[in-house]
């Protein structure tokens, strides 16, 4: 693979990692909600619930992505799948987005928070206060934000690593293909040199005229009185 490969490899395993890091920070807090509702015995709203879920499926797609597009970016099959799902989890983190809107609003007064609506100052079930729990979720909804811009993001590089590959795969200048350049071939893979056959050429220099004998002694015994053969030589031709 060449260097264009490579650096596409590497900025596309980048922003893996990046949406890995986004979802677990999700996937922490709301862990954290949905743990303290239970103990506490609360209700806990359906909403809360579907964050966890995605985020949780995002954490899992993006760890193996990290490894699947480091190994294997650009097969065609991986990457069409690849699209499609980061196309999807793009649409998921709006709706991830939209349930933790209410993090997007200050963290001071009464504060609207997964675990309820309080004075920020005032202690929330779990540890700490009210408004420890809205700046968790205005972490959790600045990451899902930034999950949306990511996902698309990925989905165009992965379109551009499988066109990519698919350049490397039929490397070859010429019209066809609009390519000229590509991986420069290993060093064991290279073609050995021709052998040079100038030795063969001069081993046969100046080798002797054929010697022709006359029809009349190579038929029926011929004229036994011909002593030897006689040397072809060119005749010119005038017409």
């Amino acid at each position: 693979m060449g260097f264009g490969g490579i650096a596409l490899r590497s900025s596309a395993t980048a922003f893996r990692v990046l949406e890995f890091a986004s979802a677990t920070i999700i996937l922490g807090v709301y862990s954290y909600y949905l743990a303290v509702l239970t103990q506490k015995k609360l209700v806990i709203p359906t909403w809360e619930k579907a964050v966890e879920g995605i985020s949780g499926a995002a954490v899992l797609y993006t760890l193996f992505g990290v490894l699947l597009t480091f190994f294997l970016g650009g097969v065609r099959v991986f990457g069409g799948i690849a699209i499609l799902l980061d196309v999807l989890f793009a649409g998921a983190f709006v709706a991830v987005a939209w349930f933790t809107r209410h993090g997007a609003n200050s963290c001071q007064g009464v504060v609207n928070t997964p675990l309820g609506a309080a004075p920020s100052n005032s202690d929330a079930p779990g540890a700490g206060s009210y408004g420890f729990a809205c700046r968790l979720n205005t972490a959790s909804f600045a990451v899902a934000v930034l999950n949306i811009f990511l996902f698309i993001i990925t989905a165009l590089w992965q379109a551009l690593l499988v066109q990519h590959h698919k350049k490397e795969k039929r490397y070859g200048p010429g019209p066809s293909n609009g390519y000229t350049s590509g991986s420069t071939p290993a060093f064991w893979r290279r073609k050995k040199a021709p052998t040079d056959t100038r030795d063969a050429e001069q081993a046969t220099a100046g080798a002797g005229a054929r010697v022709s004998h006359e029809t009349g002694t190579t038929l029926n015994g011929g004229n036994s009185n011909v002593a030897g053969g006689k040397t072809e030589q060119g005749y010119a031709t005038n017409y």
